[in-house]
């Protein structure tokens, strides 16, 4: 019996012995099983190489592997995808948005294992990137590909697109709760109840064989330094407003970033100048190589001076405590260049560890200040500002308030400062959608009309393909035909609108059965008109890259019915009917809708 056999059977006896609302549920509980085994590979793959390389580094001077180490993981990454999966596997959440509003949630089947092995080489060598967004790639395209194996509609398959990526959070981070969350918050996918029961299945799944396999203590060690105290909201305020403006920074940076590295041209000169940059940075500053989490558990838990002097080992700065503030201050500035020339150099991995690293250095820099200088005559406990920092950077890179606040207490077990979480997280919310109306996963996408929201008829419409409502044509009308040719035309047709080009099937016009109808059944005036005397302009012109919501848009401002499409040349494509438009937005919203 070969594979194809056997999956034929299983759907076959899956149809005949479970709803599909049972089977689903079965789905999530294996997406949840192999999401943690992949995510546990991975974090076990970065940590060998990692210690592999730099378990004989010295912590008294500067080490100059660090020139090479970068250079070397991005050139074996930039090799495996090019020369073996020979596809796009960066900005791993991007893809997932677009594979929602564009791709009818397929992923491909690589991304169930491409981006393990290029974020595990990219990072072990030092690559100032996170783990996570591969692993939700990985996730999501493990769902995906489930769904299309075993047939699942649009909306099943939606719903397991989430379910691989709350359940790559929930592994990665042993955070059951944000997983669920982050899905519902960054996703942006609206489920019901009984959607939302397949993300918890798969959350709980994940977390639970993770903590089986590591141990149940959170991925970063923290001890509370104070109980929460009402006296010190200013300054828990303060920290979100500061963390929302690093955020903003963080996020202009990379985007410019971004933008002047493609104008680089060839592959290897973005490769050679990203490795230099990147090279020097993590150099200068060894925290900066990897995801950085050692300096994280080094400042929330640290007792004082000579413990967060240990920031400063291997580097060329040993020895000189005095300079710490400066140090970290530097490291805040220059992180985004580590990891945007680690992407664009060709590297792979996420923004969820450097906004981890960015937020917990911004907290612990914010309130070592604060008591050097003794604002409002109090004092604020570094740790636990060094927390809260974690949470208010990732709010505010991701625009995601709750995902931050479940995400940090599951990650250091500091449930008591929920109160603070909440105001830091929803003060860097705030702060920084005042400058940008989207995260940094959704902002190109926004740009080109390919997001999904929350507004459910802007969900809807961006859902909706342009070509599964145009209506091509067969035939076409010259300005030079005769009324008697356009009566041919009409005798054998259904149309009540036929299309006029010109020898470069340009769209120049359009004849209206209505406008006619009068003249049709005169056959002695046949050689008498032309085309180009019948012939009419619509009320306006689509275009073949028009949005969906601009296509609606355009139809209510003009209150026509038919409409031509061309595209960027002109040329015609077809019409389009608002009925059509109507009938397909409401077949889609009915499966959207529905468990």
């Amino acid at each position: 019996m070969s594979g194809r056999d056997v999956i034929a059977y299983l759907i076959r006896w899956r149809r005949r012995h479970l709803g599909d609302n049972q089977f689903l549920l079965l789905i999530s509980f294996l997406v949840g099983i192999f999401i943690a085994l992949a995510g546990l590979l991975l974090k076990w793959l970065i940590a060998s190489i990692e210690h592999l390389l730099t378990r004989s580094f010295s912590l008294t001077d500067a080490n100059w592997l660090y020139l090479v180490y970068p250079a070397i993981g991005i050139y074996l990454t930039m090799l495996f995808i090019r020369y073996v999966v020979r596809d796009d596997i960066s900005h791993g959440v991007t893809q997932i948005l677009f594979a929602l509003a564009r791709k009818q949630s397929k992923l491909r089947l690589h991304n169930t294992w491409s981006s393990v092995v290029a974020s595990a080489l990219t990072i072990g060598f030092g690559g100032s990137v996170g783990a996570e967004a591969p692993i939700v790639l990985t996730g999501s395209a493990i769902g995906s590909n489930l769904g299309r194996l075993f047939n699942m509609s649009r909306k099943q398959m939606m719903v397991l697109v989430g379910c691989g990526a709350a359940g790559a959070i929930a592994g990665i981070f042993k955070a059951p709760i944000a997983g669920v969350v982050f899905v519902l918050e960054v996703l942006m996918i609206d489920l019901t109840f009984t959607s939302l029961l397949p993300l918890l299945v798969c959350s709980v799944t994940a977390a639970s064989l993770t903590f089986a396999v590591s141990g149940t203590s959170p991925v970063f060690e923290f001890h509370l330094q104070d109980a929460f105290q009402v006296s010190r909201l200013p300054a828990y305020i303060l920290l979100g407003i500061v963390c929302g403006l690093i955020a903003l920074y963080f996020t202009r940076t990379m985007n410019r970033l971004e933008g002047a590295f493609r104008r680089l041209d060839g592959r290897y000169r973005r490769f050679i100048v990203a490795s230099v940059i990147l090279s020097l940075l993590i150099y200068l500053f060894p925290p900066l190589y990897g995801e950085g989490y050692d300096l994280i558990n080094l400042l929330l838990n640290g007792n004082g001076e000579a413990d967060w002097a240990e920031a400063m080992n291997r580097s060329l700065f040993y020895g000189s405590g005095h300079l710490l503030l400066l140090y970290l201050s530097l490291i805040i500035v220059f992180k985004v260049f580590a990891s945007t020339a680690t992407n664009a150099g060709g590297g792979c991995g996420g923004i969820f560890a450097p906004s981890l690293f960015l937020g917990c250095v911004c907290g612990f820099v914010f309130s070592h200040l604060w008591n050097q200088y003794a604002f409002l005559g109090m004092h604020v406990p570094e740790r636990n500002f060094a927390m809260l920092g974690m949470c208010g950077l990732m709010s505010g890179v991701m625009h995601a308030p709750l995902t931050g606040i479940f995400l940090i207490a599951e990650l250091t077990g500091g449930y008591a400062l929920f109160l603070p979480l909440m105001i830091v997280a929803v003060g860097a919310y705030l702060t920084i959608k005042a400058f940008e109306p989207h995260s940094i996963y959704a902002m190109r996408l926004a740009q080109r009309g390919e997001l999904l929201t929350h507004h459910t008829d802007h969900s809807i419409l961006t859902l909706m393909k342009m070509d599964s409502v145009i209506q091509h044509y067969d035939h076409v009308l010259y300005p030079d035909m005769t009324l008697g040719d356009v009566a041919t035309q009409v005798s054998t047709s259904r149309n009540h609108v036929f299309p006029v080009v010109n020898r470069q099937m340009q769209f120049i016009g359009a004849v209206y059965l209505d406008d006619i109808r009068h003249l049709i059944f005169r056959t002695e005036l046949y050689r008498q008109f032309h085309v180009e005397q019948l012939m009419a302009q619509p009320e306006a012109r689509l275009s073949v890259v028009d949005p969906m919501d601009d296509v609606v848009a355009t139809f209510d401002r003009t209150g026509a019915w038919t409409l031509p499409v061309v595209d960027e040349e002109g040329v015609f494509v077809g019409f389009i009917r608002k009925s059509t438009i109507l009938s397909a937005y409401r077949q889609l919203l009915a499966d959207y809708s529905t468990d």
